[in-house]
């Protein structure tokens, strides 16, 4: 039996406001933290389910493992607790609207979701979702609804109520099958076995979902869902919509193999494959003119009165429903095909350079152009290094550039504009040896300074994709930190063998 509400009562040092909310295994509130005036939600444990060590060994395991995950695109958890038989998971509360009913709004509008909404809202959930699986859980339950939609125009992965650890016992309720029939991995439908690639096939269930408008495969009973998944070929997308673009149907068909082992194999896989069809296919305007349906207010929080006003509750408690009697879905008839189709490759994008890489490699660089200089210095006998010292700079503005590039984070090209604009005057200076132009060459260090700050706002404020810009930039940079090095112990070779001649 569910306990009354909580709302106007006290857990911990949270004020309960509010129900927002209820899944499968507990009921969601917003809550207040008055010394931290800081707004939350609070997962409560159902009251029915506290004396059940199994589901209580869940939700405790499922506070341990978000709480491990430091990532803006996965709900954060402030803190677990228990009062008295009431035990609570403290989470941030996030101000939006959940993937599924934004579709919803879509489908009452007769409207699908653009093309750049959908790959924004996807690469935000790969990135999430990659970080997870990086740490060694597992999802299990990808779906519209455990995907919110925030003010801030994020995409944040939700619900890892029966998440995995990577080669832990797996947990369900007895006689259930936890996760979504409509999203769920035929081997994890079937054979209760799940690994990084079945949270990969419900993306793809929700990228064909978001598409098209409607997910792949439906049935009456949860037997035939399953079997569906498992046996039935994939309607293809573009049946139903001949105007989505050929790549977006090619990750689609990967994404959803039905072996394993022919889908996407990573997050960063898959992420990349869609970044490379995304700046081939869409223009800049279409990427920068992302738009909702019209009379639909993102900000809008379906939660208190606002949620009352929801006519039709299946749709909010199916999501979270654990039995599998409850889990179908009236999505509408697909359109069938005849033949089974085989995936195309897919050539996965140029993806971010690893950080390992980018260090042996600047490592390499610095090693390799330092012994060209001592080995001609000491060849010719030649005191190259008093005038070309300043190459070491440009190097080391190229190992920044380099995890500027592997990191893909814009806010590096701080440091190494400074570096860089500092190793361009000294080593004017060192090879010229007019040393006096100092006088006025300083004035130009306000001017560095400032560009190399302005640029990484500039970029994080007008520029829809900042990863890719660093990835941009750090090449660049690199690229032209090994070219002025060379040039500087080059020429201070040159002017070295002027002054030695007779």
């Amino acid at each position: 039996m569910s306990r009354p509400t909580l709302e106007g009562q006290t857990l911990g040092k949270y004020r309960v406001l509010e129900a927002l909310g209820r899944g499968g295994m507990a009921q969601v509130y917003r809550a207040y933290h008055p010394q931290l005036e800081r707004y939350a939600a609070i997962k409560v444990l159902r009251s029915d389910l506290v004396d059940d060590e199994e589901f209580l060994g869940r939700f405790q395991r499922e506070a341990r493992a978000i709480a491990s995950l430091r990532h803006h695109n996965i709900v954060h958890v402030f803190d677990f607790d228990h009062q008295d038989d009431i035990y609570y998971m403290v989470m941030e509360l996030l101000e939006g609207d959940s993937l599924r009913e934004r579709l919803i709004k879509y489908r009452t509008l007769s409207k699908r979701m653009s093309l750049p909404e959908v790959v924004e809202i996807m690469k935000d959930v790969l990135d999430g979702l990659g970080y997870a699986h990086s740490q060694g859980l597992i999802h299990r339950d990808i779906k519209p609804a455990n995907i919110m939609l925030t003010k801030r125009g994020e995409a944040v992965v939700t619900d890892f109520g029966i998440a995995q650890m990577v080669g832990g016992t797996q947990y369900t309720a007895r006689g259930t099958l936890m996760g979504t029939l409509s999203y769920m991995a035929p081997e994890q439908g079937l054979q209760g076995m799940c690994d990084q690639r079945s949270d990969l096939y419900s993306i793809g269930i929700v990228f064909y979902e978001m598409l098209t408008g409607f997910t792949p495969f439906e049935a009456d009973t949860p037997l035939a869902t399953l079997m569906k998944h498992m046996h039935d070929p994939l309607p293809l997308p573009r049946q139903i919509d001949p105007s989505l673009p050929e790549p977006f149907e090619q990750i689609v068909l990967k994404a959803l193999a039905k072996d394993p082992a022919d889908r996407f194999q990573t997050c960063q896989e898959m992420a990349d494959a869609l970044e490379q069809i995304e700046y081939r296919t869409l223009s800049d305007e279409a990427r920068s003119a992302i738009t909702n349906p019209n009379g639909y207010d993102p900000r809008a929080v379906f939660s208190g009165s606002a949620r009352r006003k929801i006519t039709d509750l299946r749709l909010a408690k199916q999501d979270t429903d654990p039995d599998l009697a409850h889990t179908t879905q009236e999505a509408g008839e697909m359109p069938a095909a005849t033949t089974t189709v085989k995936p195309p490759p897919i050539q996965p994008g140029v993806g971010p350079l690893k950080v390992t890489t980018a260090v042996l490699g600047a490592l390499a660089g610095i090693l390799l152009i330092n012994f060209f200089a001592a080995m001609v210095s000491t060849l010719l006998n030649l005191q190259i290094f008093k005038n070309s010292w300043p190459f070491e700079l440009f190097l080391a503005g190229g190992f920044l550039a380099l995890l500027m590039w592997a990191v893909e984070t814009h806010w590096l090209l701080i440091p190494t504009g400074i570096i860089f604009g500092n190793a361009l005057l000294l080593a004017y200076c060192a090879v010229s040896g007019r040393w006096g132009d100092w006088v006025f060459l300083w004035m130009l260090e306000p001017v560095i300074i400032g560009a190399s700050i302005y640029l990484p706002i500039r970029i994080q404020t007008s520029v829809p994709r900042p990863k890719n810009t660093a990835r941009i930039g750090g090449a660049i940079f690199t690229a032209l930190s090994v070219v002025f090095a060379s040039l500087t112990c080059l020429m201070a070779l040159a002017t070295g063998l002027l002054q030695a001649a007779p």
